[in-house]
């Protein structure tokens, strides 16, 4: 009579949001998650359940490969690897040695390499720790399963290059995780994801941490955050950074934004989505005429005061005409054309202004009055928060409101009040030319800049 199996009891007990992971067969995955969520604690028992449940990895292979003969899957699931890769080998030592070993500790017969950093099971099935920190030596072994724990900090390479590779043979998954550090490769790649039925992608900040989860663990957790909030209040942590590791912030990572608050409460308010375009209203257009680039808003104000930012468009070399014909195939009901008060002046060659050659191509501009720059931010500022803007259409001219910042004085180690002159100045000068030409309706003149802002209209 053959022995029951012994039943191996695993000290973990998943998260809510680590359990949506666990349940998903999805061959690809990404964790955006709070500063101290249990990440790896998550992604380190997802390989161990991987490397000793061949039902799970089975049922992992049929969801991929639904017509393929039993035999193949079995021969797909032999001398299974998964490794979790950590920005350093220093790191992974540090970070999750004990921890893999804790975990592992519990399997009859489990083998532990600390010079390799390696556990082998009695199955054969292997789990490693790896560092990024030298991308080209990892190439050659096969993969079941890979993880990227704090994405944001790998070389950028080392995925696409290298260790994408390495899951070919095996069909292996690969989770994406970690706290973002602004718009980097680890927002991108969610923001990549969030709508894609082929990826589990998952965001979480603290509060949606405290208000779903509870025990010591999260007993804890509320105490932290309350201690940075009081680091906060004596200026020995800024804002920023308490924004960036507890509540995810894109914007506080980049340092010196001129309108980081703004952004993130956009986001935060539920005013970055999908706005539709309205046939009945026309469409406005803000400009900035740069030498070299040139940057299109497309809005459409309501009489309630709300603005729909439905659209943005930057070109490169193509000049005026090129953006003509961009406009003509948009099929906007157009109403207003706005130009900063440079569109005045007189080109060399032709003698003409760039108004002139303007109107010559069917736009009719109307000119922003001349302000200073600090004013013309300020009034972008009050303007943010009536604005609603189209997560796709826009996506290129958000990134550059989110990166717009001031330059900083190194020997006086402070920040000034001039603008730095790079790739977000164009799309950023464009909406300062809307912001300034931006006429608050009539009935909303005597309510404040900051009431409520109403639900989405777009949900």
């Amino acid at each position: 009579m053959e022995k029951p199996e012994r039943e191996i009891v695993i000290d973990y007990c998943p998260r809510q949001w680590a359990q949506k992971l666990h349940d998903s067969l999805c061959r690809w995955a990404v964790l955006v998650l709070h500063r101290r969520a249990g990440k790896t604690t998550c992604i380190l028992n997802h390989h161990q359940r991987a490397a000793l449940d061949d039902d799970w990895e089975r049922r992992r292979l049929r969801a991929l490969l639904p017509t393929s003969p039993d035999a193949d899957l079995t021969a797909l699931m032999r001398h299974r690897i998964y490794w979790h890769v950590m920005p350093s080998y220093k790191q992974a030592k540090l970070v999750a040695w004990e921890m893999l070993k804790h975990f592992a500790s519990v399997v009859p017969g489990v083998k532990f390499n600390e010079s390799e950093l390696l556990v082998k099971y009695p199955n054969g099935n292997r789990i490693q720790l790896i560092g990024a920190d030298n991308p080209d030596s990892l190439r050659g072994p096969g993969l079941s399963g890979l993880s990227m724990d704090e994405y944001s900090q790998h070389p950028p390479n080392v995925f696409g290059e290298v260790l994408s590779k390495a899951l070919a043979d095996h069909l292996g998954y690969a989770i994406f995780a970690g706290t973002i550090k602004g718009p980097d490769q680890l927002y991108t790649m969610y923001e990549a994801a969030k709508h894609d039925l082929s990826w589990c992608a998952l965001w979480q900040d603290i509060d949606g941490s405290l208000a779903s989860e509870d025990g010591a663990t999260i007993d804890a957790l509320r105490q932290a955050l309350e201690a940075d909030r009081k680091l906060v209040l004596q200026g020995l942590m800024t804002q920023a950074e308490y924004d960036q590791e507890w509540y995810l912030s894109p914007e506080a990572a980049i340092k010196g934004a001129w309108y980081g608050i703004e952004m993130q409460a956009a986001r935060s308010e539920g005013r970055i989505t999908r706005v539709p375009y309205d046939p009945s209203l026309p469409v406005d257009t803000d400009w900035d005429l740069g030498i070299d680039a040139m940057a299109i808003w497309f809005t459409q104000s309501l009489r309630s005061g709300e603005v729909h930012v439905i659209d943005y468009h930057e070109d490169i070399g193509g000049g005026l005409p090129a953006c003509a014909h961009v406009l003509n195939e948009k099929r906007y009901v157009y109403g207003k054309h706005t130009a900063p008060h440079d569109i005045e002046t007189r080109e060399i060659a032709s003698g003409l202004s760039r108004r002139q050659a303007a109107k010559n191509l069917g736009i009719d501009f109307h000119v922003a009055n001349k302000i200073s720059v600090a004013d013309g931010i300020h009034a972008v500022k009050l303007l943010l928060a009536r604005c609603w803007f189209d997560e796709e259409k826009c996506k290129h001219g958000l990134n550059a409101l989110r990166h717009y910042k001031r330059q900083f004085n190194a020997r006086m180690n402070e920040f000034t009040a001039t603008p730095v002159h790079d790739s977000s100045s164009h799309a950023a000068d464009g909406f300062r030319t809307f912001a300034v030409r931006y006429e608050v309706p009539r009935q909303q003149r005597r309510a404040t800049q900051w009431a409520p802002v109403s639900p989405s209209p777009f949900a």
